[in-house]
């Protein structure tokens, strides 16, 4: 399990997210204080608060994805 903090600027870096995290064949979380959505999900993502820091959650050891998504990670 991996985690990181992850921001969007727009709604664009959204629907990017979204598509490069069902590339993968692991679970993907999005959590904002006590609701966790799944990162899969564009409607669950809008349901967070966007303007708010993410942490997400990567069930994988793997870090491919998040070289794939480094642009939205708080560095």
């Amino acid at each position: 399990m991996t985690k990181a903090v992850i921001k969007f600027v727009s709604i664009d870096d959204v629907k990017d997210f979204v598509k490069k995290a069902n590339e993968c064949d692991f679970d993907i979380d999005l959590s904002l204080g006590k609701y966790t959505v799944d990162a899969k999900s564009i409607m669950g993502i809008f349901s967070l608060d966007l303007s708010r820091e993410l942490e997400l959650t990567i069930h994988s050891d793997s870090a491919d994805f998040l070289d794939k998504i480094a642009e939205h990670i708080v560095k």
